[in-house]
């Protein structure tokens, strides 16, 4: 991948210094590590989207984890920010991986020609959720704690994969699962951000057992912005307190 010597560094391939540095971007040099091809200009974009909308979304248990562990070891930045990427999980983060992936295996189940309308593809994904329901699994991607009524990054996502000529098979399928779901789960729900990531970083090449470390790439830059407001404005001593005050203690309940 990389090497030096007392002159040089090169990555690659290339010279880092002469060739690498100040010419690309460290989405598109990501992107080049893990695939080792390097992204055209509408794949760097949609990454670079991608990056930008899964960075940070406010307090949730990652941002909670990397200010509670900085309270209690204000030494240790990297133990802080590692707390928070290990909290990127079935719920958190990881469904950006979970919908990849379940979009990815339909589309290989599926196995034929994609289809070539809406028509088609709300069929195909009609007979997806189907398939999950009866196998008594949960479609990953749809729903959000938050946004009950759309997330709003996903529409955007879309119009800028479609711009930049990266919408394919699995943002089609995510969609039009977003169509018809509620024929077979009864109810309506949005389609959340971090599955239509995961989907859009699919259709750009990124192999999907990669797709939760990118996830985790745009969650560092978040949590790196949450631990310096945390140094401005702390609230891990406050969010210590309220728990500590107000937990209430239950004896457990031993054998005799």
């Amino acid at each position: 991948m990389g090497t030096s010597d007392a002159d040089r560094i090169r990555l690659l391939g290339r010279d880092l210094t002469a060739e690498l540095m100040g010419q690309v971007s460290f989405a598109e040099l990501a992107y080049w590590m893990v695939t080792l091809r390097r992204p055209n200009p509408g794949q760097t974009r949609v990454l670079e989207a991608v990056l930008v909308a899964l960075a940070d979304h406010g307090f949730t248990p990652t941002a909670i984890a990397a200010r509670v562990t900085y309270l209690s070891a204000p030494d240790s930045l990297q133990g802080a920010i590692a707390a928070g990427l290990l909290g990127g999980g079935s719920r958190f983060l990881g469904v950006t991986e979970d919908c990849g992936s379940y979009l990815h295996e339909a589309l290989e189940a599926y196995g034929g020609p994609v289809p070539s309308d809406d028509a088609g593809w709300d069929a195909l994904a009609l007979e997806t959720v189907r398939t999950t329901r009866a196998a008594k699994r949960f479609v990953p991607g749809l729903g959000h704690p938050v946004h009950k009524q759309g997330d709003p990054r996903t529409p955007v996502l879309v119009g800028i994969a479609r711009d930049a000529d990266c919408y394919g098979p699995h943002l089609a399928l995510f969609e039009a699962i977003g169509r018809v779901h509620d024929q077979v789960l009864g109810r309506q729900l949005p389609l959340n951000g971090a599955g239509v990531c995961g989907a859009a970083l699919a259709d750009i090449g990124i192999p999907v057992p990669m797709l939760r470390g990118f996830a985790l790439l745009a969650r560092c830059a978040g949590l790196l912005g949450q631990l310096a407001e945390e140094q401005r404005r702390p609230i891990g001593m406050d969010v210590y307190l309220t728990v500590d005050r107000n937990a209430t203690y239950v004896e457990p309940e031993l054998d005799n």
